[in-house]
């Protein structure tokens, strides 16, 4: 392992070298652009970025695949490009990362975790994750609520001299029956209206080979059950009014039909679930500044999702199950920003939500339907100093959570008051070194699943408390041909106190507050470019963290002190990528360590550790005043048989190829 994690940091080093075997080159050829990693450094808080370069030089084409290159960040993955990903960061839980798109978070009140394998890159500027706050003071609500934030922000349109439109067409096909077109196009209205459409379809069959393992008896079989097709569709409009104020408004649509791929036990690898997934919503954001010292932003959001899952056995009664799920949110949030004196700026969000949830569960088990709904109100108070070589964020974020059910008894109103402090100092004048710290409480209130779903709900649950403390040292520096080389290394402590999980009781399980964990890591990024000459260069990124989440319920329990389910020590992740005016390399390596797939930390749950190895080679020609983009990859080229969830068997080798024009 510790070969492995330093060959991991090598390649980061690599950029390193090659400045320092041609450190006669001017820096007349250098084109200074600051990296989001050089960005990061002089953050309070943990903050990870890909670009859209990064993403298109290492032919990353969806979020959860991008996400997995974040330290401290575990993604699960249910195995194919139709199983559902969703997100943790330091394994507090997907309940207390929030996801949002272009500053508005996505929800999910049924299930409390957000899909993130839905979501594709082809459309997005960058890709962030901040373990904490962001320094931008105009911020939702929400966002300062929750423990971390997945942050997706669309491509602005942009528009060539002369040129009222751009248009840009892909195609993308490779193993298992994969094939997804998508467009995007852009028209500029007015001086300062701009309109943009994106579409994207995918299809495949995901019947991929795989190895199985019965005691001395070793099979290759096929994964059965994994076909999607899928249709994901926006539209954005933007516009700057005379007073300089803006105006965003995205409509966005999702729709898929998808098999669910059961468990791999010996030779039970037959499934017939079914699942069909709708997904709809428009929001709207707007920014104004009203004056000199103030500035307003508000946010409005509907959102309707509706799911139908299906399965066929002669367990049914009727030989066949079926839920159906709908659930609405309304949401409205208002920051109000101002500038107090030299330094110092304060912040006021309110942000306001209602949920309803109709499904047919309840009508199928002969129960009475609750059609629970949710009134949330999330206040924030911010303050944000600068002084000299310090910079200091706080915050007061109040949650207050109110329900109603048509059917027996609604559920305690939840409230909860969570502070935050963060801070950074600049060690060094003339240098780039600084130490950071942070102190954050969230909490998440019950799902509705949590609180109603069937004979399993439980209406007395408490909120999920959550206590985070992060002590940092982050470096950058430059010199000659090397534009940066940049270090972030952080250590940290949570706590998890009420964890919400399903027990066993007398006759059936049941959700409650039973647990309590422990969460120690430390996360450690390096990254630097070294340009050779003009359009050649050379790029390395590596992430890796060591953390240990261990249970602190009972030290009677026989699991007291075992590390949580599927959650490893060492992770990390790395990347290459050398550009040149022919031709552009791009490597990736996604790795995890051993783990343990049940609560009891025995040898028969111990999952082996993976390397995920990715090349990309790709080139640009310009033809004609247009851009002919052309692609190929080889994912897990080095045929690795490995899962992240016990029996669900990932993918081995794959290719793909990808052919666009940008007009």
């Amino acid at each position: 392992m510790r070969k492995h994690i330093t060959a991991i940091l090598g390649l980061a080093c690599i950029p390193c070298g090659v400045w320092a075997q041609n450190d006669s080159i001017s820096l007349s050829t250098v084109e200074v652009v600051a990296s989001p990693m050089v960005r990061a450094v002089g953050a309070t808080v943990e903050v990870q970025t890909l670009s859209r370069k990064d993403l298109k030089d290492l032919g990353i084409d969806n979020v959860a695949d991008a996400v997995k290159r974040f330290a401290g960040v575990s993604v699960k993955d249910y195995g194919g490009i139709g199983g559902m990903k969703t997100v943790s960061i330091h394994n507090l839980g997907a309940h207390h990362t929030a996801v949002s798109y272009d500053g508005v978070t996505v929800s999910n009140t049924q299930a409390g975790q957000i899909d993130i394998g839905r979501f594709d890159t082809d459309n997005l500027e960058t890709l962030s994750l901040y373990v904490g706050d962001e320094d931008n003071l105009m911020l939702s609500a929400r966002q300062y609520a929750s423990a971390g934030v997945l942050s997706l922000q669309t491509e602005r349109p942009q528009f060539d001299s002369g040129r009222a439109y751009h248009l840009r067409v892909n195609l993308q096909g490779g193993s298992f029956g994969l094939a997804s077109p998508s467009l995007r196009w852009a028209y500029r209205l007015a001086e300062h209206t701009a309109f943009s459409l994106y579409g994207k379809f995918t299809r495949a069959d995901g019947n991929y080979p795989f190895t199985l393992h019965n005691g001395e008896l070793v099979t290759q079989e096929h994964r059965s059950n994994t076909d999607i097709n899928a249709w994901q569709g926006e539209a954005n409009f933007y516009h700057t009014f005379a007073d300089a104020s803006e105006l965003a408004v995205k409509a966005y649509g999702y729709y898929s039909q998808r098999g669910l791929p059961g468990t791999v036990i010996l030779y039970a690898n037959a499934s017939d679930e079914r699942l069909w997934d709708e997904d709809f919503f428009v929001q709207t954001a707007y920014r104004r500044t009203l004056s000199r010292q103030v500035q307003l932003a508000t946010r409005l959001k509907f959102t309707h999702s509706w799911n139908r899952y299906r399965d066929w056995g002669s367990q049914y009664a009727d030989g066949v199950q079926t839920d159906v799920n709908r659930q609405n949110e309304y949401y409205a949030s208002a920051t109000l920003g101002w500038h107090i004196a030299p330094g110092l700026d304060a912040a006021l969000a309110e942000d306001v939500s209602y949920n309803d949830l109709d499904n047919n569960v309840y009508v199928n088990m002969n129960y009475d339907v609750p059609h629970p709904s949710r009134w949330t109100s999330v206040s924030a108070l911010t303050l944000k100093w600068r002084c000299g070589r310090w910079k200091v964020n706080g915050n007061l974020a109040y949650t207050y959570a109110a329900e109603h059910v048509t059917v027996g008894e609604a559920p305690a109103d939840k409230h909860h008051l969570a502070p935050a402090l963060s801070l950074n100092y600049r060690l060094l004048a003339n240098r780039q070194l600084y130490l950071r710290a942070q102190w954050k409480n969230t909490f998440r209130v019950p799902t509705f699943n949590d609180l109603y779903y069937r004979r399993l709900g439980n209406i007395n649950l408490r909120p999920e408390l959550a206590r985070e403390y992060s002590l940092g040292l982050t470096w950058n520096t430059s010199h000659r041909a090397m534009r940066y080389l940049a270090m972030t290394l952080d250590a940290y402590y949570s706590r998890v106190k009420d964890k919400i999980v399903a027990f066993p009781s007398t006759y059936v399980w049941r959700m409650v507050n039973f647990g309590k964990v422990d969460i120690v890591g430390v996360d450690l990024t390096l990254g630097s470019q070294v340009d050779f000459r003009p359009r050649w260069n050379v790029k390395g990124t590596t992430s890796v963290t060591w953390q240990r989440a261990v249970d602190k319920t009972n030290p009677s329990s026989q699991i007291y002190n075992n590390l949580l389910p599927y959650t490893p020590q060492w992770s990390g992740s790395a990347s290459l990528v050398l550009s040149t005016p022919w031709l552009n390399v791009g490597y990736s390596v996604v790795m995890q360590g051993s783990r343990y797939s049940a609560e009891q930390n025995k040898r028969e749950y111990r999952m082996a550790p993976f390397w995920d190895h990715s090349l990309t080679l790709s080139r640009d020609l310009r033809l004609h005043g247009c851009t002919v983009h052309l692609q190929v990859k080889a994912s897990n080229f080095t045929n690795a048989q490995y899962e992240i969830i016990q029996y669900y068997p990932m993918p081995g080798r794959q290719f793909s190829a990808t052919a666009g024009l940008d007009l």
